[in-house]
């Protein structure tokens, strides 16, 4: 079954241009396993692309085929903000991830990223497991985001959170001063693996909470550990979270939720949180600067798994991951100043940051270029 169905050069040409921006996509079919997929690279400046692998039932070839170079530009910029020694890319597998599994599928998927030589590690994202990566590792090194048993970081979720927290104390420094979390509100949205551990660390600094989540278990669990704390919770309804006269909005579920629906519910000071693509466009982050609400950009406050991922191909080290998310305090803080120096919204403030990085190491790097030994290659 072949992708490309285009009637015209037309057609061609418009796909072409909606490639433009990347520097390699590859379209994978291996009929026998019925993997269908696509592996999007969108830079390499920085060094090999990384980025997971989402399984997903698209309705059709455009929308696998959107998601995919949309989350890989995504990391290259995300990359840049972490300042890792990786570029962007995304893939995608087409099909439904509680029916159309197979060990064999995975293994071609395999096959097909090992063909790229090194340019792209990946590993789980949305609709798919270890367990799968574990029949792809049998034929490419070039997976990332391991459990410790198969030597790799553990779970990326530890750093992610740690990261959310440096991102809310220099949120706090620059809206009041001062990094004392005990004397600030939150509202979280979403108390999954990584919003649950964000919660328990605020309430260690004695924090005031109010969360919702879907999950009556998770609710119950962060109020038995609020009683142990001198922290607070309450709990709110899913639609009033918006409501909520918080002064940090810390979103860690779903994306696409500062929206023209939400923006006038909001009271917050601040929104800052790990859920991915929280903007559902890039101008409801100009329309935050307006309303004087403080942004943290998500694809830099949540980047601690990131770290830990990119980290574990030089080997697992969990006290160089701690050390290195650390800087994400930092990076948040250069965000802000930027964007109240040059009065633009961080969003433009923290895309600018990454763009200059992206080009002074490039020029950096291409003496260098694909060296016969990269050093991305040590775990190996």
């Amino acid at each position: 079954m072949s992708f490309i169905t285009a009637s015209s050069k037309n057609d061609n040409f418009a796909l072409l241009e909606k490639m433009s921006e990347h520097e390699q996509v590859v379209f994978c079919n291996d009929p026998s396993t019925n993997l269908q997929a696509i592996i999007a690279i969108h830079s390499t400046k920085l060094g090999p692309a990384i980025g997971g692998c989402r399984m997903h039932p698209y309705e059709s070839f455009d929308d696998a085929l959107d998601d995919a170079l949309r989350l890989s530009k995504g990391m290259t910029y995300k990359c840049a903000a972490a300042d890792v020694d990786f570029g962007g890319g995304k893939s995608v597998i087409i099909g439904d991830p509680q029916k159309d599994k197979t060990p064999e599928l995975f293994r071609a998927f395999g096959q097909f990223v090992d063909s790229l030589g090194g340019r792209f590690y990946t590993g789980t994202d949305m609709g798919t497991t270890l367990d799968d990566f574990v029949h792809a590792m049998k034929e490419t090194n070039n997976i990332a985001g391991l459990p410790e048993v198969y030597g790799g970081g553990g779970d990326s979720s530890i750093p992610t959170a740690e990261g959310v927290l440096y991102g809310l104390k220099a949120t706090s420094n620059m809206l009041f001063d001062h990094e004392n979390l005990s004397e600030v509100t939150f509202a979280i949205q979403g108390l999954g693996k990584v919003g649950f551990k964000v919660a328990e660390r605020l309430l260690d600094e004695g924090a005031t909470l109010m969360v919702t989540d879907i999950n009556d278990t998770s609710l119950n669990a962060i109020q038995e550990r609020a009683q142990t704390t001198n922290g607070s919770v309450t709990i709110v309804d899913s639609n009033d979270i918006y409501a909520q006269p918080a002064d940090i909005f810390v979103p860690c579920a779903f994306g696409g939720i500062i929206n023209d629906t939400t923006l006038n519910q909001f009271q917050f000071k601040a929104i800052a949180g790990s859920a991915n693509s929280q903007l559902l466009k890039d101008e409801h982050g100009v329309e935050l600067a307006k309303r004087g609400i403080l942004y943290a950009p998500d694809y830099i406050i949540n980047s601690g798994g990131l770290i830990q991922v990119s980290d574990e191909l030089y080997g697992a080290n969990k006290e160089r991951v701690l050390h290195k998310t650390k800087e994400i305090y930092n990076t948040m803080i250069n965000v802000y100043q930027q964007a109240e120096l040059d009065h633009i919204s961080t969003v433009v403030a923290a895309n600018q940051i990454c763009e200059k990085m992206m080009a002074n190491r490039e020029k950096r790097n291409s003496f260098f270029k694909w060296s016969s030994s990269p050093k991305w290659h040590i775990r190996h």
